[in-house]
């Protein structure tokens, strides 16, 4: 909620959340977008060009043929409040500080010597520390974190239950963080995170439904149904590297066989391309490598994983039909090499219409994976 303790209307939350996401907008457009009266959209806004979070343009458009005066567009105050986001892997702390738009003004990264909680939520408090205390006088201005992470986290109590890579469970990670910093912490799996953060300030601005695919390390999907997060009665929902492609697969962290996950995570592509060719040194650059050589083995472990994906993809159009499907992750470094194989194995599975589904391929660095983060701590804000 906004400071002070507020009772935040329902009508003040549209009107923000419109202005923040699609504006400077005029409040006819408001009050058109939003199906309310000038005169509420007029009312909801007063607090919040007085609490400084909105602000009036000069006027740049009229509201129509022989209207009045010309329309002053509301516009959000973007530095009123800085919010940090911090983006948890196995590796690294990635750091940003954001403002309202959810623009990214400061960065850092801070490498980890261990995955236990207390060395990373020690590690964890002295980035923020680094990112607030320097330059840009952002500490006085910031009352928020965001922290992503991936795995099962409940949001509603900024619990991890599970998560694999770190191998963390049931960790009140928001209580302690925001012990260590002070700051109200947010905290949500890593791909749900990013998806918020494209549905509020990316390619889901204005659409009702898409899906965002995360390649990588683990196999993500976030789902954005009726204008909404799918987030899952139980937590967990748009698990798609857990869809079960191969029976007789190999084993997966979650304990099943044969998930999308066990064959196109990149822990696993590794794995097979040591089997493949007897060296068990070989890293993922190197895998990519030696398929963009030719080497047929390693070739086909591409190949294979690109079909899985391919296949996840397609029931995710199948079962939700959204309007676009944005691939992402840090896997696109090779992307070159899954790509025929994902299209191919998309456009078999998918049913009917809904291999007319786009697939748009962004590569995302972590720092927008940390701006994500940042993205879930605002929405928290506004109550959204």
């Amino acid at each position: 909620m906004f400071p002070y303790g507020e009772a935040v209307a329902p009508a003040v939350t549209s009107v923000f959340t419109a202005v923040l996401t699609e504006g400077p907008i005029s409040r006819v457009a408001l009050a058109r977008r939003l199906d309310l009266s000038s005169a509420a959209v007029t009312k909801a806004a007063r607090p919040l060009i007085e609490m400084g979070y909105l602000e009036e343009l000069a006027a740049t458009e009229r509201t129509g043929p022989g209207a009045g005066r010309p329309a002053s567009p509301l516009a959000i105050r973007a530095d009123r409040e800085f919010f940090v986001g911090v983006k948890i892997t196995r590796d690294e702390l990635i750091g940003v500080v954001c403002d309202l738009r959810a623009e990214v003004r400061a960065s850092a990264h801070r490498r980890l010597a261990a995955t236990d909680v207390d060395h990373v939520l020690t590690e964890l408090g002295e980035l923020v520390d680094d990112l607030l205390d320097g330059p840009g006088d952002y500490r006085s201005r910031t009352r928020r974190l965001g922290v992503a992470i991936s795995g099962d986290v409940d949001h509603s109590t900024a619990q991890v239950r599970y998560s694999p890579f770190l191998r963390w469970r049931d960790v009140p990670l928001g209580e302690r963080a925001g012990k260590i910093t002070g700051l109200t912490t947010s905290v949500e799996n890593d791909v749900k995170a990013l998806t918020t953060a494209e549905q509020w300030f990316g390619e889901g601005v204005g659409v009702d439904s898409f899906a965002l695919v995360t390649v990588g390390a683990g196999i993500g999907c976030g789902l954005i149904v009726n204008g909404r997060l799918v987030s899952g009665s139980h937590g967990v929902a748009g698990e798609i590297g857990h869809i079960g492609f191969d029976v007789d697969g190999p084993e997966c962290h979650c304990g099943s066989r044969g998930c999308v996950e066990a064959v196109a995570g990149a822990d696993a592509i590794v794995r097979q391309a040591r089997e493949g060719t007897g060296r068990p040194e070989l890293t993922f650059e190197d895998a990519v490598t030696l398929a963009r050589s030719g080497d047929a083995a390693v070739g086909a472990v591409f190949a294979r994983a690109g079909t899985a994906i391919g296949a996840g993809i397609a029931a995710v159009a199948n079962l939700v039909g959204p309007a676009r499907i944005v691939v992402s992750g840090e896997g696109l470094s090779a992307y070159d090499l899954f790509e025929p194989h994902i299209r191919a194995s998309f456009q078999r599975q998918a049913f009917g219409a809904a291999a007319d589904c786009p697939l748009s391929i962004r590569a995302l660095p972590f720092e927008q994976w940390a701006r994500g983060a940042a993205t879930v701590s605002i929405k928290d804000l506004v109550g959204s």
